[in-house]
């Protein structure tokens, strides 16, 4: 049995679309025929999206400018895919983080999604249907305490965000959802990889080893692919998930023990 994802023509905004997990969105979301939008702070030599914003979405002036280029390219959005993420807080622990660092993990990982929300869901609501998937992370429910507890508060907050959003406005026909990865073999993650496998004197299949062990382990072995968490999102952001709402969607490996 084959699925239509009628995506065909769908205008769709794709945050940080130029690397990782965002650029494996944006180029599925092209395959399927959908029209593209995406951000980044620099602009890629190339991108299969049909048209590219530098921003800086950690700013109100950016996230403006997003919006704005939404309204003009397409005169709207039918699904909005929010990727931009990460962490540039230092280890060592909560001392570690002072209010410049978490200022820097709220700006990155949930205010982007709030404004452009704010400014872009009008028009959802106005003609009555489209999508909101914000990507969240399994951190906040396992943080790192030596590194990631202010990233994995940020994320929360959008998970509570996300599901609160969801509440209001999927009776009025917007679907909200999240999709929470696991550790995602990215060009980041194979760096760090790469990094702390000279520092054991380790190959890279042993820097992959430590950072799997960091995290409990990873019953499937390997750390999920970006075209693996894409494949997901558009599938939740298509007609085949119409049903499916409000809920937090883990990939993950099995990271997460669950009873």
């Amino acid at each position: 049995m084959s699925m239509n994802l009628n995506l065909q023509g769908k205008r769709v905004l794709v945050t940080a679309g130029t690397k990782g997990v965002g650029k494996a969105v944006v180029g599925l979301f092209h395959d399927e025929g959908a029209k593209v939008l995406t951000t980044a702070r620099i602009q890629p030599e190339e991108s299969l999206a049909d048209h590219f914003v530098a921003a800086d979405l950690t700013t109100v002036d950016g996230c403006q400018r997003v919006a704005q280029a939404v309204q003009s390219h397409f005169g709207g959005v039918d699904i909005i895919v929010h990727v931009v993420g990460g962490s540039t807080a230092p280890g060592g622990g909560f001392a570690a983080l002072g209010e410049e660092e978490w200022q820097q993990e709220l700006n990155l990982n949930l205010l982007p999604a709030v404004r452009l929300d704010r400014a872009l869901l009008p028009g959802m609501l106005a003609q009555g249907t489209g999508v909101i998937i914000h990507v969240t992370s399994i951190q906040r429910e396992l943080p790192l305490p030596e590194s990631t507890t202010a990233y994995a508060a940020a994320k929360a907050a959008l998970s509570t965000y996300s599901k609160s959003l969801s509440k209001e406005v999927s009776p009025k026909g917007i679907r909200v959802l999240r999709v929470a990865p696991g550790w995602i073999e990215t060009e980041a993650s194979v760096a760090l990889a790469e990094r702390l496998a000279r520092q054991a004197g380790t190959d890279y299949e042993g820097g992959k080893k430590i950072i799997m062990d960091s995290l409990g382990g990873i019953p499937l072995g390997r750390p999920s692919k970006p075209a693996e968490v894409a494949s997901l999102i558009v599938f939740l952001a298509s007609s085949c998930a119409a049903a499916i709402t409000g809920t937090e969607h883990v990939i993950d490996g099995g990271t997460v023990p669950t009873a």
